[in-house]
């Protein structure tokens, strides 16, 4: 039995050996066994603003699946979200992708933890510039202290996936069948950060506590969740956090080419105004027949003072028939 646990470890340090960083996959392996549903409880009061909910998950130790219980956070750096671990079926094995945080929640095989974690994306809040806004359509606060709310739940039934069954795991033979959606897909090319040692702890404390064993409490575990934060540890947010978008280069050079064709179309509607200069020469040239009517005036008014000398002569001989009589 020992030597088959060693085999095991050997075989998990070898897995972590060519697992991308960015990723954290492939961090417990189980063997011909799912792990348990997930147990239904209730989220505690968010106590104070700029804490992250880390739903609760299944672990795998030495006497197999335990419960790590959920908690309240402190975001890591500003900006920062929390994607939840998840356990992937992959070849026979329930691989189990280990959660990180970085500027966008990615893929964690659609299992729905609740509490804004419904199977796609994050739910549960946003961050608007540096302070975090509560969705309170679906986390507790305590609203007396934290006053950065709203309440959207079209968001919350645009990304839950219905897990009736309460399902662990994704993939599979009785899985969640979600495969992951471009956004996804660009979230896990982000740069990430592991769990915070705080985190790391949280977890160690519940592998070495028997009672959170399946063996031992029957896939019911006592401590669901804890009530007390954990304690905060700042990171530097990474380094190449402006270059998270690269991954959506794809999409923007194919938009380029729709702006090339913009310029292409213009000239077009330039050269329709160069050619009304044409229809404008016309009106220039009407005016040389209204010179026309200008010059004939000119005849007509030299030949009405001919008429008049005759008019004067007239009365010239009027005088002379008086004079004989």
């Amino acid at each position: 039995m020992q030597l088959f646990r060693s085999a095991r470890w050997f075989l998990l340090a070898l897995l972590l050996s060519v697992v991308p960083a960015s990723s954290y996959a492939g961090v417990f392996i189980s063997v011909g066994f799912a792990p348990p549903v997930l147990p239904v409880y209730e989220q505690p009061i968010c106590p104070q603003a700029g804490l992250m909910w880390t739903p609760g998950y299944w672990g795998y130790g030495d006497d197999g699946y335990f419960w790590v219980p959920g908690a309240w956070v402190p975001a890591p750096y500003e900006g920062a979200l929390w994607t939840p671990g998840y356990w992937g079926w992959s070849e026979g094995l329930f691989v189990f992708h280990d959660g990180y945080w970085g500027q966008h929640v990615g893929y964690y095989g659609g299992v729905n933890y609740g509490f804004g974690y419904g199977g796609i994306g994050f739910a549960g809040g946003m961050w608007r510039g540096h302070d975090f806004a509560y969705n309170t359509a679906v986390v507790r606060v305590n609203e007396n202290v934290i006053r950065n709310t709203y309440i959207d739940r079209t968001i919350v039934e645009r990304n839950t996936i219905v897990n009736n069954n309460h399902v662990a795991f994704s993939g599979g033979p009785g899985g969640i069948n979600h495969p992951a959606s471009p956004e996804e897909r660009v979230a896990e090319r982000d740069q990430h950060i592991a769990k915070t040692s705080f985190q790391a702890q949280h977890e160690s404390s519940f592998r070495a506590d028997r009672s959170s064993y399946v063996k031992n409490n029957g896939g019911h575990p006592q401590n669901l969740v804890v009530a007390r934060p954990l304690a905060a540890e700042t990171h530097p947010a990474p380094a190449a956090r402006p270059m998270m978008q690269q991954p959506q280069a794809g999409p923007t050079q194919q938009s380029r080419p729709m702006q090339m064709q913009q310029p292409q179309a213009r000239p077009v509607q330039q050269q329709q105004p160069q050619a009304r200069p044409a229809p404008q020469q016309q009106p220039q040239a009407r005016p040389a027949p209204q010179q026309q009517p200008q010059a004939r005036p000119a005849p007509q008014a030299q030949a009405r003072p001919a008429p008049a000398p005759k008019a004067q002569s007239k009365p010239k001989p009027a005088p002379q028939k008086k004079e004989n009589k």
